[in-house]
């Protein structure tokens, strides 16, 4: 195992962390965890040099912390750092803080947490908790020993991203969603050099995008195959990240025993500046050949909102567009549940508003009952209009 800076800290972080959101399962319910063979798989993980595992109060619907709880068990809470993160769209009052703090530790079974994040910041979510005065909270429980470092999670655009960055100097570390796909979206490669730049760690979620870029559409993997070097797809994601010195650990929600074996080769094999010239330019490549497979030309401006009736245009095309894209439409369907109801492309009345602002000329009147067809109802993907 490789191991690398975590920010400010004087500790050393295994470069694979175990992400706990994606446990396999005995059934389609995400709470029936495969407790036998997903406590094999930590297990292994940290037996081979893993030292950093991530949880949060809703993973597999709530089932997620008392499991890893338990799989921790037998020595292995003390070999690993654990993260769990306070759900930041439940809190109502300052009374909340320390209720789901410490239901988190019982079901976690720890005296503390090592790495304590406010979950999933947005704009709304984070002037509530600061307006509650969690800050103040967090460093009272740092004081008696119930959480060790501070952080958040980050699902915003660049701009909150500073800001939040910048409203406290005590952050400690910081969790972004990043890949070679997304160097722009949310806090993309600026927010990672800004806060690394402040001392924070970074840690890096969604590294492969979900698993859109595992087993990629015949011409990305024909670019792939093109380099000297053999590399799988998901392979080539995670040494493009643990190539920049920024990255201080990327986690990977893994679910099954081949999916760790081969995420910890990967780790083995990881390195700062570990890719040349030419390979940096063929990720680069790889990146432009899956946006030439994007049906509708938005780049999420954001020009066309707010639409009057409350449509999310931009992150409706966006899912449609990662369906073409990835060849992963069912991926797509999924995400597209994600999307309040009444933000969906279904809640368009044609208006076409929008569409005198829409700086690439997109006929978005057209495309959004489309887009709900075949995301809501499964028809057959549209390439163009």
């Amino acid at each position: 195992m490789q191991y690398r800076q975590f920010g400010s800290l004087e500790w050393q972080v295994s470069a694979l962390g175990f992400g706990c959101m994606r446990l396999p399962t005995t059934s389609d319910d995400p709470k029936d965890i495969n407790a036998e063979e997903a406590t094999r798989m930590i297990r292994y993980a940290i037996d081979h040099g893993v030292n950093y595992v991530d949880t949060a109060y809703p993973y597999h619907g709530g089932a997620g912390e008392p499991f890893v709880g338990q799989a921790l068990q037998d020595g292995y809470r003390e070999k690993v750092r654990l993260a769990t993160k306070l759900p930041s769209w439940k809190i109502e009052t300052a009374a909340d803080f320390d209720r789901y703090l410490d239901e988190q530790r019982e079901r976690l079974q720890t005296d503390f947490i090592d790495f304590y994040l406010l979950h999933a910041l947005k704009r709304d979510h984070w002037e509530k908790l600061r307006d509650l005065g969690v800050i103040e909270w967090a460093e009272g429980a740092k004081a008696d020993g119930r959480i060790r470092y501070l952080g958040f999670s980050f699902h915003d655009e660049y701009a909150v991203f500073q800001e939040i960055v910048d409203a406290y100097n005590g952050w400690d570390f910081c969790q972004i969603q990043y890949n070679y796909m997304d160097i722009e979206r949310q806090a993309g490669q600026r927010g990672l050099q800004y806060a690394a730049a402040k001392g924070l760690a970074v840690v890096i979620m969604e590294p492969l995008l979900g698993g859109r870029l595992v087993n990629p559409p015949d011409p990305i993997q024909a670019l792939w195959n093109s380099a000297p070097r053999c590399r799988t797809a998901a392979d080539w994601g995670l040494q493009w990240l643990w190539n920049q010195p920024e990255v201080s650990v990327v986690l990977s929600g893994m679910s099954t025993m081949e999916q760790v074996q081969e995420n910890l080769a990967s780790a083995d094999a990881s390195g700062i500046h570990s890719l040349t010239p030419d390979e940096l330019a063929l990720v680069d490549r790889v990146r432009e050949a899956y946006q030439a497979l994007c049906p509708i030309p938005c780049t999420s401006c954001g020009y066309c909102m707010p639409c009057p009736n409350g449509v999310d245009i931009p992150r409706n095309f966006m899912v449609y567009n990662e369906g073409v894209m990835f060849a992963k439409p069912e991926k797509a369907r999924e995400s597209y549940q994600w999307i309040e109801e009444e933000k969906r492309a279904n809640a368009c009345i044609q208006c076409r508003e929008c569409e005198e602002k829409c700086p690439q000329a997109i006929p978005i009147s057209e495309w959004m009952p489309i887009v709900h067809r075949v995301l809501a109802e499964g028809a057959a993907y549209v390439h163009e209009l």
